[in-house]
């Protein structure tokens, strides 16, 4: 079902596997984030003229539009990446308790 009301975006993140849960931890800890859930994902790409090849850990991260600025720019700062993939896709719809429990998680206590 669709509802232009849901304000909860989806950010993806690669991140090396040694600092994943480091990343998720400091993004839920400081409430920028609901929920993060990690995936082991190899991926290859192009970097600085080189094929590359790694094994990486994907963070799935749902938070809010109020929010996503902010978590970009601290996903920047945290993040051991120069150019790290952070991608934001809007929720069209999903579990109306859901989609309010992420947006009650991200609002300070």
């Amino acid at each position: 079902m669709m509802n232009t009301d849901i304000q909860v975006i989806i950010v993806l993140c690669t991140a090396p596997v040694t600092e994943a849960d480091r990343i998720a931890g400091i993004l839920v800890r400081e409430r920028r984030v609901a929920c993060v859930n990690t995936a082991p994902v190899t991926s290859r790409f192009i970097w600085q003229g080189e094929e590359c090849r790694d094994d990486e850990n994907l963070l799935i991260m749902k938070t809010t539009r109020t929010h996503l600025k902010d978590l970009i720019n601290r996903i920047l700062e945290i993040h051991p990446y120069d150019v790290p993939e952070v991608i934001a896709l809007p929720v069209i719809g999903g579990s109306g308790a859901y989609l309010d429990w992420v947006e009650a998680s991200t609002q300070a206590p």
